[in-house]
């Protein structure tokens, strides 16, 4: 016979599965700390490429008066300032990299925690129904 509650629980987990679970599953596999870090690193490195390209580009829209003016301009303030932007525009996004990927961490280890209670119900209805059964074990013979 269907145990229709079993049948509810794993529909409900197949629909989670299908939906938020592929997005909330592989978070909760990670501590914090090591979530948050593997996102700062990847920060990082976005962050750097992306700001090399702006200053690449910005040099090469004005690049007819940076050939004209070089030998007349300050190289070390102009470098100052470019590591300067650099650092402020870091620090901006690591912070809200930080913000941003808390706030996904908690919601998907909240989402998860569902999930696996949802899992456990599933579990006991299994543990019940198999001692049900064991004691039903049919031996070949005549019942006496």
């Amino acid at each position: 016979m269907i145990n229709e509650e079993k049948v509810k629980i794993m529909n409900r987990l197949a629909m989670y599965e299908k939906r938020g679970g592929k997005k909330y599953l592989p978070v909760s596999r990670y501590y914090r700390s090591d979530y948050i870090g593997l996102a700062l690193i990847k920060n990082f490195f976005l962050v750097t490429i992306g700001y090399a390209l702006v200053l690449a580009a910005v040099a090469v829209y004005y690049s007819e008066y940076l050939m004209n003016n070089i030998n007349q301009m300050d190289l070390v303030s102009l470098g100052m300032k470019v590591v300067g932007g650099y650092v402020v525009v870091l620090i901006s996004y690591s912070v809200l990299t930080y913000i941003a990927y808390t706030v996904k961490y908690h919601c998907a280890k909240k989402s998860v925690k569902k999930y696996y209670e949802e899992l456990t119900k599933l579990e006991r209805i299994y543990g019940r129904e198999e001692k049900k059964n064991s004691g039903r074990e049919i031996t070949g013979g005549r019942k006496r």
